[in-house]
């Protein structure tokens, strides 16, 4: 199971009462076997405490100059311990940026993690104090030069609740007037306006990342997998 990784024989254990600075490890009212827990069930806010995981024991081990690892210990429901790897970061947006004909914006850039070019949707990472619609507008505008009239959001969610805590935000921009991009150092971008048929095809052929999928869906395009290999899209 993505997040509880470690050997359980590896956690720290439950503490005698008298020790300071740690928590008292105890089994908690409706833990599983427990009637009143059975009942607590039957509304999903209930529910939601039944699957709570309280804190317990958290360890930094990597900080960088974008994420922070922790290796933390939970305690479960049911008052075992158990062992969760979080990445921490600072969040995200994402554009589905359409011009006036219909076409999106995508780019295309090395993604060193997966070893290969991916087409996306522009998107960048929040700065310190950023509103999620200011950092959209900027991402924007740096990777393609693009500058919008018209903003919407779409949705805001977690992309791998499993062991990061990034919160990406998705908006839809219109009324597109070009200009001039400006690019992090570090940061080589192709960008290109794709049709909808021709953003279904990169979709079928596994050339997009699912945050682009996601966002295409969002915003009304066709991202149905019925036609997938049909045919090579221009790069």
């Amino acid at each position: 199971m993505i997040g509880a990784i470690r050997d359980p024989s590896t956690l720290p254990q439950p503490v005698a009462k008298s020790e300071v600075g740690r928590r008292v490890v105890t089994a908690r009212p409706g833990a599983p076997g427990d009637a009143c827990g059975r009942r607590l069930c039957q509304t999903a806010e209930m529910a939601d405490e039944q699957l709570r995981e309280h804190p317990v024991e958290r360890r930094t081990v990597f900080q960088g100059r974008l994420l922070t690892v922790h290796d933390d210990t939970v305690e479960t429901v049911d008052g075992n311990l158990a062992g969760r790897e979080i990445v921490e970061h600072p969040g995200a947006v994402a554009i589905v940026a359409i011009d006036g004909d219909g076409r999106v914006v995508l780019v295309r850039q090395w993604r060193h993690a997966v070893g290969r070019a991916l087409w996306e949707i522009p998107a960048g990472t929040l700065s310190l104090g950023e509103e999620p619609e200011a950092a959209a507008r900027r991402e924007l505008a740096e990777e393609t030069g693009y500058r919008a009239a018209v903003w919407e959001r779409l949705a805001a969610g977690p992309v791998a609740p499993g062991y990061s805590g990034e919160v990406l935000h998705l908006f839809l921009a219109r009324q597109l007037t070009s200009g001039e991009k400006h690019t992090d150092p570090d940061e080589h971008v192709i960008a290109r306006l794709f049709t909808a048929a021709e953003a279904d095809r990169l979709i079928g052929e596994d050339a997009v990342d699912l945050k682009t999928v996601a966002g295409l869906a969002l915003a009304g395009f066709e991202v149905a997998t019925s036609g997938r290999n049909r045919g090579a899209v221009p790069v």
